[in-house]
């Protein structure tokens, strides 16, 4: 599945809640649903930077494409992070990079979530991207 169609997918869903709580609940379960890392990986290095809540993005490369593994100890956070480690995990670094990751805005988070939490998204955004560009440096 293409990250275009990953994101139109999880648009669908938020589609069904009619008021932010609802959506605030899912995001919650979606964080639940998310694979712990192991306690050895949460680390400093793996901690995104400029995140209120501790946010840990571990990256894989399995056949020239990107595995995100992540987790945060708040839940709201960990949900958000599993939405985006659902979007582009499985990708090739060149997709990452040029990904425009419009679902953030389609579903309302930017102007929903406070203004430490949309940095932290911006954040956690941002590491993504740089593994993605980081790893093409390194193979080209």
């Amino acid at each position: 599945m293409s990250i275009e169609e990953k994101q139109n997918e999880i648009i669908e869903e938020f589609a069904m809640f009619d008021d932010w709580m609802d959506k605030y609940e899912y995001i919650i379960s979606l964080g639940k649903e998310l694979e712990p890392i192991e306690e050895a990986q949460k680390n400093e290095e793996n901690l995104v930077k400029g995140c209120q809540s501790q946010v840990w993005l571990v990256t894989k490369v399995i056949e020239g494409k990107l595995v995100f593994l992540a987790d945060s100890d708040a839940l709201i956070t960990k949900g958000l992070i599993g939405l985006l480690v659902r979007v582009l995990t499985n990708h090739s670094p060149k997709e990452i990079m040029d990904a425009e990751l419009f679902f953030i805005d389609e579903i309302g988070l930017k102007e929903h979530l406070s203004p430490n939490r949309a940095n932290g998204l911006a954040s956690m955004v941002k590491k993504m991207k740089t593994y993605s560009i980081a790893y093409s440096a390194l193979n080209n």
